[in-house]
Formats: C-alpha cells, structure tokens, sequence
C-alpha cells in the first residue's frame, strides 16, 4: 500500500471515529441536533469505535505492526487536535466533516485493499 494513501486513510477514518466519539457526548450532541438523542448517541459511540479500530489497519499494512500503530497514535492525536478547536466554534462543520471523512475514507479503504 502506498504510504501517502495510508496516511490519509488514516487521518480520516480517525477524524470520522474521533468525531463520532465526540459528537455522542450530551453537550456537543446539543451543539449539533439542538436536542439529546439516546438511540442516536449510542450509534455514534459504536461507529466511533468501530472507525478507530478500522484506522489502524492501513497504518499497520504500509509501516508494519510496531511503527504502524505509532503512527496510528499520532493520527489519533492530530484527529483530536483538530477537534479541540473546531467543535467549540463551528459544531456543525465538524459534524458534516465527519460524515465526508467517513464516506470518503471507507470506501478508500476497500479499494485500496483489492
């Protein structure tokens, strides 16, 4: 796999999982939807955790097991890091990117394995 694909699979499957996570929480929920949603924030906990434990496989396949999940590490810093300041100020940007990283991100991911 070609490392620059990975990465970018990378970055953006940990975006769309970190965001997920983060957009499940009550108050950044509210930000969003303007309301609480009990069914909808578990299935944004699940996607989260699923998007975060899909990330690390292109990692792992372009670097290999021990530097690929340093990388993946990293990817999971900078996807917070990004987070921390675009969800205070525009809730809703972050909330459509999550969705582009991850419709753009999962089906990369499966072309890049065939």
């Amino acid at each position: 796999m070609n490392m620059t694909l990975a990465l970018l699979l990378g970055a953006a499957l940990c975006y769309a999982g970190m965001a997920a996570l983060c957009l499940a929480m009550d108050r950044h929920h509210r930000q969003v939807w303007n309301r609480t949603g009990a069914t909808r924030q578990k299935a944004l906990r699940l996607i989260g955790w699923l998007l975060l434990a899909v990330a690390i496989w292109p990692c792992v396949r372009a670097w290999g097991s021990s530097v690929g999940v340093v990388i993946w590490f990293g990817l999971l810093s900078a996807a917070a890091l990004v987070l921390v300041f675009l969800l205070p100020y525009r809730p809703k940007a972050a909330a459509l990117l999550m969705g582009v990283t991850a419709l753009g991100g999962l089906p990369g991911l499966l072309w890049s394995a065939g």
